[in-house]
């Protein structure tokens, strides 16, 4: 914008006596024509192999940066999905251990019962097994007192009548004895 104007001060300052502002500064067109000329290619260059470069290089970045931020979303997403899922099968683990325990508790309580009625079998089975001995040997003591009362009962008869039996005399004796005492 300044070249215009001072183009326009020079075709004026032509025009009157006095010193233009072309010549009071030295301005020669031909060396601004070259600056402005040399200025355009510096421009072209630097346009080409600095900042179309570093543009395209702050778009790639940014490419990059969405891209980013994109996937730090997606992560952010299944981050959630894998929480909540993650949160279920907590639960449903949870569920699982608790019916397990409790499956656990109920095979417990029936093995305690039924080793429990087995041991009471048992022992019932030993009580009545123990009475039937008992029975038994209270049957062969009575038997076996009933012999040797007998046999006791015809020693003293014998000794009271002070004589020798007879055989026969013997055995009537025992008979009536052991008839008398299997009424007792």
């Amino acid at each position: 914008m300044t070249l215009p104007l001072i183009l326009a001060a020079a075709v004026e300052a032509t025009h009157t006596a006095e010193p233009s502002l072309v010549e009071k500064f030295g301005l020669e067109w031909k060396y601004v024509a070259i600056q402005a000329f040399s200025f355009l290619i510096v421009l072209t260059v630097l346009y080409r192999f600095a900042i179309k470069p570093t543009i395209a290089t702050m778009e790639v970045r940014n490419a990059k940066i969405a891209s980013g931020l994109q996937h730090a979303e997606e992560m952010q997403t299944k981050l959630a999905a894998a929480q909540q899922e993650s949160a279920a099968i907590v639960k449903k683990s949870q569920v699982e251990a608790s019916r397990i325990i409790d499956d656990a508790r109920k095979s417990a309580k029936d093995y305690v019962d039924k080793q429990t009625q087995e041991a009471a079998t048992k022992a019932n089975d030993i009580l009545t097994k123990a009475q039937q001995a008992i029975e038994l040997e209270h049957k062969k003591m009575l038997a076996d007192a009933r012999t040797e009362i007998a046999r006791l009962v015809v020693v003293t008869t014998e000794r009271v009548l002070a004589k020798k039996l007879t055989d026969a005399d013997r055995a009537a004796y025992n008979d009536a004895a052991t008839r008398e005492l299997s009424n007792v």
